[in-house]
């Protein structure tokens, strides 16, 4: 049972309330999470374990009119850096996945001071013409599950296939999904790339590059472009599974993370 607590966050420029799910004990890891939202299926349990975990919402996946206030990535980061000075975070570990992923590499870039610790997990912000990722917010339905896991017969996998195949199961979860997936891609679309490969080099915190070894989202090459533009960075694949791992093999990456923030 999940012991984390929402917590609203008042943002400056009439933007609407962050509401950051908080919990646990410890030092301080946030986690950005990914193109669908605040979803992670008892992910966030396992890095509390250690830790106190900070899980803010993407900006505008609540309110959507925050989008007409935030333009582009500079705009996003500067939400950040306001959303972090108000959780009283100054140097903290990231955990980002996916956009998040893209979203802590590219914070950790511009305030290398800030962060400690970072792990990326199957994170956007870079494009390869030999192996384009795929675009999530155009895909037909029917192929998205393919795109974002390696075992469809997994259990939570399932499960949440279903959920997709029949979104009227749940209206306020689909229309949460919806809305996040609007937020995400306002910052992204149509390519997932504002020149992080330039700013790679900035980062200072100490990082590790998680992957899925079948992500066909965004494919297991981008993890090593990542680490090749990081000091230091280390590249580990997480055997079958996809773009979500830390769903499919939760367990596995749960301890490498443990392990890498400890």
């Amino acid at each position: 049972m999940s012991t984390f607590t929402p917590v609203s966050i008042p943002m400056p420029g009439g933007l609407a309330d962050n509401t950051v799910l908080v919990g646990g004990d410890g030092t301080p890891v946030v986690f950005l999470h990914g193109l669908f939202g605040q979803s992670w299926e008892g992910f966030l349990d396992d890095l509390a374990a250690d830790h106190k975990v900070y899980a803010p919402a993407s900006p505008g996946s609540a309110e959507p009119q925050d989008l007409v206030h935030l333009d582009h990535l500079w705009d996003l980061l500067l939400y950040y850096h306001d959303l972090f000075e108000r959780l009283g975070l100054e140097k903290f570990d990231i955990v980002g996945h996916s956009f998040g992923g893209m979203v802590a590499a590219e914070f950790a870039a511009v305030y290398p001071e800030r962060v400690r610790k970072l792990v990326l997990i199957d994170a956007l912000g870079l494009w390869r013409d030999d192996a384009p990722v795929r675009d999530h917010a155009i895909v037909p339905g029917h192929e998205l599950p393919g795109l974002l896991y390696h075992d469809l017969e997994h259990p939570v996998v399932a499960a949440i296939v279903a959920g997709m195949k029949d979104p009227t199961a749940d209206i306020d979860a689909t229309v949460a999904v919806f809305s996040t997936v609007a937020s995400t891609s306002h910052f992204i679309w149509p390519i997932a790339e504002r020149g992080l490969v330039k700013r790679l080099r900035r980062i200072k915190a100490e990082t590790l590059v998680l992957w899925g070894a079948e992500d066909k989202l965004v494919p297991p090459v981008y993890a090593q472009d990542l680490a090749a533009g990081i000091a230091g960075a280390e590249v580990e694949l997480v055997e079958r599974a996809g773009h979500v791992p830390q769903l499919e093999r939760r367990e596995e990456v749960a301890t490498r993370i443990a392990k890498f923030l400890a």
